[in-house]
């Protein structure tokens, strides 16, 4: 894949992820063109600013939910990386009617527009919240999951190719519990939900990297997974804050004690690869089976939990994922 003869086009590009993406790809793969999408003028303004002003890179403010928008935005366009959702729980639930809007309505939009723009591929950015969803956002995703995929069939004879990345908690991204964990180490005192929780970690960069190779791997149709490292929560906090006291407040509402990235039923069309898992499409018959003669198939009854992983993160380990972050907690540029 050539990546110098794509225009590429990223929802929520001025998020965490979709800053760090632009970035790197950038600066590595030199695309014809890239778009952020996105409908705060105030963080495409910073971006621009904060050194974001490539001849390549066109800012586009627009809405998901705006159909008409992300037409006018998709026209020309070769790949879609779609990152743009609410994603804090307690909000979601709070108003679950904006989150329906956003998450699912948006997605099927950006489904939609990337049809009728021909667009080559969409790759869909989900969470492992998406699994066996104890919350609504979970929900959400799961519902933009299911949308994405399923919507290879309505491609028919085009060229346009739908799939999904999945993955956990990224060190340090806004929303992250780890400038949470640093703000409340000045008092003394973290907050803990329950000192059984265990999560998925992986850093921006690696997610990053996760996706710019799915987009060049992807066939449509799958769902593709990293091999990421867990965590305890109470390790993370003992990491960050070694002399605070930790205080267990109790597991919140729609707040899993352990998160999950392939459930028992995906895994009867998993396969597993060395650095990653690719969940093919369950009843198709299109395409995105033909994975299952790179790697192997997963056992019966297998399932890919946070508290049955093989890798872990130790507190020394998690001090290397959060020592970036640290530095600019100091210096005042972390985003909360």
């Amino acid at each position: 894949m050539n990546w110098k003869d794509q225009v590429v086009l990223v929802t929520g590009g001025t998020g965490s992820f979709g800053k760090k993406f632009i970035k790197i790809l950038l600066e590595e793969k030199q695309p014809k063109k890239v778009i952020v999408f996105s409908r705060d003028e105030l963080k495409q303004h910073e971006m621009q600013v904060g050194g974001y002003n490539q001849e390549n890179l066109r800012y586009f403010i627009g809405d998901i939910r705006d159909r008409e928008r992300l037409e006018r935005a998709l026209h020309g366009v070769d790949i879609v990386v779609h990152a743009a959702a609410l994603k804090q729980v307690p909000a979601c639930e709070y108003n679950p009617m904006e989150a329906i809007k956003t998450n699912i309505m948006g997605t099927a939009n950006v489904v939609e527009a990337a049809l009728d723009a021909g667009v080559k591929k969409m790759l869909m950015v989900s969470t492992d919240k998406a699994v066996s969803p104890a919350n609504l956002y979970g929900a959400t995703k799961l519902a933009a999951e299911k949308l994405t995929i399923q919507s290879n069939a309505y491609a028919g004879g085009s060229a346009t190719r739908f799939s999904c990345v999945r993955y956990g908690n990224v060190v340090g991204s806004r929303g992250s519990i780890v400038p949470l964990f640093l703000k409340q180490r000045a008092g003394g005192k973290i907050t803990v939900t329950d000192d059984r929780m265990t999560r998925f970690w992986l850093s921006l960069e690696q997610g990053v990297r996760f996706v710019i190779t799915c987009i060049e791997q992807m066939e449509g149709g799958e769902v593709f997974i990293p091999k990421i490292p867990s965590t305890k929560v109470v390790d993370l906090a003992k990491a960050i804050a070694p002399n605070a006291k930790i205080e267990i407040i109790g597991i919140r509402p729609g707040e899993k004690l352990h998160e999950m990235l392939i459930s028992e039923d995906e895994a009867r069309h998993t396969i597993e690869l060395e650095t990653m898992y690719v969940v093919q499409p369950a009843e198709a018959t299109w395409f995105g089976y033909s994975w299952k003669d790179k790697g192997s198939a997963l056992r019966e009854g297998t399932y890919y939990s946070s508290d049955n992983n093989s890798e872990w993160l130790d507190i020394e380990g998690v001090k290397k994922y959060i020592a970036p972050f640290e530095e600019l907690f100091v210096q005042g540029k972390l985003e909360g």
